[in-house]
């Protein structure tokens, strides 16, 4: 089995300087390969690609990028999960239905670590774990009470990495896997992810990055063929990184 290469796919980039989202869905965007083998590749997503296709559309995805890469090698790309449009990080592919099958399943029950790294407004508390319930409506996630029989239970767990001047970066453990669902449970608590225009729409006047201040850092699960635990590791993009310098404390002298 081919191993992770031991370096964290970074697609880098400029930091946003007032550059509105629409000119960033110009941009030549690509996928990274960083984990790869006969059953599952692992890739690395920038910000503005989707995960799969857009109907109606000729946007690139990052399924349509790998297929093109496995279809040169008679291979094909299945989607296992997904992250959202504008954020980075790792994604998961089968290359076989059967394996794909198995790692779905992996994550309907919520045993894979997907681990994220987050830029988000003011101070949350040390660390905790977020419940809420939502209703997906449209392409929103709305809030609704625990006994609706339309909601959808939303668990994360974070800790609070680094305070910043009014924001703070924050690691998170996805319980659940609702879309959205980071972004739509830190707005809930009045911590909005930095650059998340859809459920802040305030968020539209940052300038520092011109999309989600959310990264894909980290994903485990248990390989489908063989059992041996898969561990994938990322390091956040360059205009992520600008936001948290960016937004560092003062020195104190």
């Amino acid at each position: 089995m081919k191993k992770p290469s031991g370096k964290p796919g970074n697609r880098g980039g400029k930091p946003g300087r007032g550059t509105k989202r629409s000119s960033a869905r110009r941009r030549p965007l690509g996928i990274q390969i960083v984990y790869e083998d006969d059953a599952v590749a692992v890739v690395e997503k920038p910000a503005g690609l989707p995960a799969v296709p857009i109907p109606t559309s000729k946007t690139p995805s990052a399924w349509s990028q790998l297929s093109e890469m496995l279809g040169a090698r008679r291979q094909r790309a299945f989607m296992v999960h997904r992250i959202d449009r504008f954020a980075s990080g790792l994604l998961v592919f089968a290359k076989t239905a059967a394996d794909r099958d198995a790692l779905v399943r992996q994550f309907l029950a919520h045993t894979p670590v997907r681990g994220y790294l987050a830029v988000v407004r003011g101070r949350p508390e040390f660390k905790g774990t977020l419940v809420h319930y939502f209703e997906r409506v449209g392409m929103m996630q709305k809030m609704r009470d625990e006994k609706d029989p339309r909601a959808a239970r939303a668990e994360l767990r974070y800790s609070v990495e680094r305070p910043l001047r009014g924001a703070a970066l924050v690691r998170i453990s996805l319980i659940t896997g609702l879309q959205n669902q980071i972004r739509a449970q830190f707005a809930a608590e009045g911590h909005a992810v930095i650059g998340d225009r859809k459920y802040r729409p305030e968020e539209a006047e940052e300038s520092r990055i011109d999309r989600v201040a959310l990264h894909a850092v980290q994903v485990e699960f248990k390989h489908p063929r063989t059992g041996e635990t898969i561990i994938v590791k990322s390091i956040p993009p360059g205009d992520f990184r600008s936001l948290v310098k960016g937004l560092q404390p003062p020195q104190r002298g």
